[in-house]
């Protein structure tokens, strides 16, 4: 039982390592377009740090190329999320666990607390389980209490894969066209009501959803 056991740990150490080394190969080989980046360029400037917010399904292109960028990255206690947080500690994120429906209150108040004392802080609002590409809370909630802006990301690629996940989750081939569109900073007043925040969380989601739809055009 222990032998088993103990393969089993060494091919899942080893799908691991050479999955976090596949993904930083293809995503070299993008052709990438960054469009207003200099609405997060001025932040970093500025030395502000903010939130990040992507939908689940375009997560692999934002994930990379905010690696080492002094960020913090929630992700859920899943397997899946066991992978990805092995990914990103790679990457040099500062990684915490947690999710809408498990541990999220921690998760939430330990985000907070990065973004106030050194840490920009990446999401994907309709993560882990959807609906897809509907705007949690938790983004617009950090940002409010922390007193940092959001900056929305929506990507696309001219060619991609789309997994059979919830979320269709897109997979670019290797030496595709990718761009992500950047929103101008959102900041939350920390005054506002259950009511007025929600208003927020909403307009969030209209404006991705947006951006999301420019980025998925190629001419």
């Amino acid at each position: 039982m222990k032998i088993k056991e103990l393969k089993r740990g060494i091919l899942r150490f080893t799908g691991n390592y050479f999955l976090a080394f596949a993904i930083n190969i293809l995503c070299k080989t993008l052709k990438i377009n960054l469009v207003n980046s200099e609405s997060v360029e001025k932040l970093r400037e500025q030395k502000k740090n903010f939130v990040l917010a992507f939908w689940h399904s375009t997560m692999l292109l934002p994930w990379y190329i905010h690696s080492n960028s002094g960020f913090a990255a929630l992700t859920s206690l899943s397997k899946d999320g066991d992978l990805l947080a092995k990914i990103l500690r790679k990457w040099n994120y500062k990684v915490v666990r947690g999710s809408s429906s498990k541990g999220g209150d921690v998760a939430l108040g330990i985000m907070v607390d990065h973004a106030k004392h050194g840490y920009s802080i990446a999401v994907t609002p309709d993560g882990p389980r959807g609906p897809v590409n509907k705007f949690k809370a938790g983004a617009v909630v950090a940002a409010k209490k922390s007193g940092v802006p959001i900056v929305l990301a929506g990507i696309g690629f001219r060619k991609k894969v789309l997994l059979k996940s919830w979320d269709k989750f897109q997979v670019p081939r290797f030496f595709s066209e990718a761009k992500l569109i950047y929103s101008d900073p959102i900041y939350i007043d920390q005054k506002l009501n259950y009511d007025q925040t929600s208003e927020k969380i909403l307009e969030c989601e209209n404006l991705l959803n947006e951006l999301q739809n420019r980025a998925s055009i190629f001419n």
